[in-house]
């Protein structure tokens, strides 16, 4: 859990209901200074104050605690994708589409050029896999079977199964896939 900042709460809570520290202090029943202290982080607030000023500022007690989801670090645009190539095939690329690998799921976007393969032996990984085809068509190699995969069409990849993707199109492949945990 990452630092939660309580007084800066207060503080944008108190500016919201357009209080004066004075006039929070006066409803809650502590002194202005205290109040002062407590939003520059100066001073950390006990429990029943922390429940006075939530009665004062009329919010939830844990509105003090819940951690704000900024929506900049939500969003991937297209011109700010990290973009992975590899030496021995420069042509091949995936574009991480999800902000990081930190989460629970990762999701790429797959650009395999004209008769190329992932890789030449099958590969496995430990996460669960789910991909859609957007354009091309291309052969899959999971474990001993051969699964020929259209524009639209997806498919689901359980842990370890072995796999690998080739183009057997005559334009690039575009395939999106989704992979829980995370393994670039």
């Amino acid at each position: 859990m990452h630092d939660i900042n309580i007084g800066e709460k207060i503080y944008e809570y108190r500016n919201k209901k357009n209080l004066s520290i004075k006039e929070l202090s006066e409803i809650v029943g502590v002194t202005s200074s205290l109040l002062s202290q407590i939003e520059r982080g100066l001073s950390n607030p006990s429990i029943n104050t922390l429940k006075m000023i939530s009665k004062g500022l009329d919010i939830p007690l844990y509105n003090f605690f819940k951690e704000d989801k900024c929506s900049d670090n939500l969003v991937v645009r297209k011109e700010n994708r990290v973009k992975l190539t590899f030496p021995e095939n420069n042509n091949l690329s995936y574009e991480l589409l999800s902000p990081s690998s930190n989460g629970v799921i990762q999701s790429m976007l797959l650009e395999l050029p004209i008769k190329a393969s992932t890789s030449n032996e099958l590969m496995n990984h430990e996460g669960e896999e789910v991909a859609i085809i957007l354009d091309g068509c291309v052969d899959l190699h999971l474990n001993s079977e051969v699964i020929n995969l259209q524009s639209g069409d997806s498919i689901r990849i359980l842990p370890n199964m072995n796999h690998r993707w080739v183009n057997v199109s005559e334009k690039c492949a575009k395939i999106i896939f989704s992979v829980t945990p995370p393994n670039f």
